[in-house]
């Protein structure tokens, strides 16, 4: 019963959920994971799933002999890697994914954000101690075309897409970049207009004081998650800035949520108090709370 106001305040909405973390490697999360996704759309919610797959892509360039290397928390990308990186998302990690959730039916459909031009993207780079740093195949996303995505939701099915996407550059015909799952989530939420944007990872949600408290903060707004960024761990700070991107461009709320709990997408959405980090718009006068 706790649950009802919750359905029926989000029947219809779209609610987009980027899949990582423990939640990523863990059979029975993964499972669990596929049966509150197909929950929401069987409640009459409509979600679209973006991951990315970080653990993945390091132990298949270890098999390979390949090194992994991160610039200011982003994997930089060599024109191989990028080979990787796209054989593990769209033919591991995505298809594993789409089978688990068509267990229950035909409901998912596999993409990359190369597929139908959904996700175009630029170079991105890092700035390290004040230096610009060149992270190879590293995207930012430069454009959203949502049409596709679109067009399976209002055909009742479940868009999975990995995180790679086209280059905006139209001179580089056969150009890819790995994007940020987060950012990618972020931005295609936005574009879809979506009731929410939900981010798993492999904490409580953001903490309040880390590391001298494991107190999570259950709410706060644009602004106060703004002024809070600087000081964030680097793991974090996509995440948040995503959350940020996303309630400042139409995504009536963005939630961070312990992935390593089992069903914490329904306890975050159909219960009173949730179980993770609500990032809300700024109020403004007059408004009502989200």
């Amino acid at each position: 019963m706790e649950a009802l106001p919750w359905l029926t305040r989000h029947n219809g909405k779209t609610v987009v959920i980027k899949f990582g973390g423990n939640a990523m490697v863990d059979e029975e999360l993964k499972a669990a994971f596929a049966q509150d996704v197909v929950f929401l759309r069987q409640a009459g919610l409509r979600p679209v799933v973006v991951h990315g797959g970080g653990p993945q892509i390091s132990a298949q360039l270890a098999r390979l002999g390949l090194e992994s290397e991160f610039t200011a928390g982003l994997r930089v990308t060599t024109p191989e890697t990028m080979d990787v990186v796209r054989m593990v998302l769209a033919g591991q990690v995505q298809r594993e994914l789409v089978n688990l959730l068509n267990r229950h039916g035909p409901l998912a459909v596999g993409m990359t954000g190369e597929d139908a031009h959904i996700m175009a993207a630029t170079k991105r780079y890092a700035q390290v101690d004040g230096e610009t740093v060149d992270l190879g195949r590293v995207g930012e996303i430069d454009s959203i075309e949502t049409g596709a995505v679109r067009a399976l939701l209002d055909d009742g099915r479940i868009p999975v897409i990995s995180s790679i996407a086209r280059s905006a550059d139209p001179s580089e015909d056969t150009g890819v970049y790995n994007v940020n799952a987060d950012t990618a989530a972020a931005a295609l939420a936005a574009a879809l207009g979506a009731e929410t944007l939900m981010v798993l990872t492999d904490v409580e949600g953001l903490y309040a004081d880390w590391p001298d408290s494991d107190e999570v903060v259950s709410e706060l707004t644009a602004a106060e998650l703004e002024t809070l960024l600087p000081e964030l761990a680097s793991g974090m700070v996509p995440k948040m800035e995503g959350c940020l991107h996303a309630v400042r461009n139409g995504v009536r709320t963005a939630r961070v949520l312990d992935g390593r709990v089992p069903h914490s997408i329904l306890l975050e959405i159909f219960t009173d108090e949730g179980i993770g980090t609500m990032v809300v718009p700024d109020k403004r006068e007059g408004e009502p709370t989200p």
